[in-house]
């Protein structure tokens, strides 16, 4: 297993990627799932879970900057933020840039992700869960989102592929809990997997979520080790259609930030609603 050179596998229906490593870090079975870290020649520390990639040191960044800033730079002043899972604390560290955030609440199912993480990939959440704006509740998503009183700016659904535990995640009845935990003005953003080769996540969340919500986007980006290469991400809102988002409000808040990014910037904001056409013709 520490053998070097060897290769670790992530398979999908009609493709395979192979990452060659250095050595296998840490492996361990949950109550929800398996969790595997090896360190790789090209992308360092990577984490998976039932196999498939979660997240590399080398291009976390790409995902969880545009997870988080294109939401909070969307809404005027984004204070109270829910993570739906996203428990290796990338997502939570980049919403905590935010001067306005007064508390981020994270929702994970599996608390031993979130200690794996903590220990293993520490540079992913980078102090972020100690930041005493942080709330971590150990629980299912969708049952919180369901029984929780609570109203929030921004909601933001960082969960694994719609298989086991996170399979609820992807239904109607989760997307209509979300919007009553919405407060007026509120955003959600949700991952929707690989535009090449998870079209189906895209056709599906569109469908469900145009009969809920007044505006509904789709943005695209680039993260390396997600297959497929262009990854998607869905914006929804009753009241901000994000492509309608002034670039240079953004640019304004962006620049009286003092955090800085290796990815997100107010073009790159603006310019990641323009989907491929393609693209288009398989959300018709």
């Amino acid at each position: 297993m520490n053998a070097q050179g060897q290769w670790i596998h992530e398979n999908w229906e009609n493709v395979e990627v192979r990452y060659r490593t250095k050595k296998f870090l840490k492996e361990m079975q949950t109550e929800f799932q398996h969790l595997l870290l090896v360190d790789t020649f090209e992308y360092g520390n990577m984490l998976l879970l039932d196999g498939i990639v979660q997240t590399t040191e080398k291009d976390e960044f790409v995902y969880h900057e545009m997870m988080a800033h294109i939401p909070l730079f969307s809404h005027p002043s984004p204070r109270k933020v829910l993570i739906v899972g996203g428990g290796d604390g990338g997502v939570l560290r980049e919403v905590l840039k935010h001067e306005s955030v007064e508390k981020a609440t994270l929702v994970e199912i599996d608390p031993l992700v979130v200690d794996f993480c903590k220990e293993h990939l520490p540079s992913i959440s980078n102090g972020a869960f100690d930041d005493r704006r942080t709330e971590v509740i150990i629980a299912d998503g969708a049952e919180y989102l369901q029984d929780t009183s609570n109203q929030y700016d921004i909601i933001i659904v960082d969960s694994p592929d719609p298989i086991g535990p996170a399979r609820i995640l992807f239904s109607k009845s989760f997307y209509d809990s979300i919007a009553k935990a919405m407060k007026p003005g509120g955003i959600m953003v949700r991952q929707t997997g690989s535009v090449e080769l998870q079209a189906q996540e895209q056709t599906r969340a569109n469908r469900f979520l145009k009969e809920i919500f007044a505006y509904t986007s789709f943005y695209v980006y680039t993260v390396p080790t997600y297959v497929g290469g262009l990854f998607s991400t869905v914006f929804c809102s009753f009241t901000i259609d994000p492509k309608t988002v002034d670039r240079k409000t953004i640019e304004k808040r962006f620049d009286t930030n003092t955090f800085q990014t290796k990815y997100y910037t107010p073009w790159i904001h603006i310019g990641a609603f323009h989907i491929p056409p393609f693209m288009e013709e398989i959300l018709r």
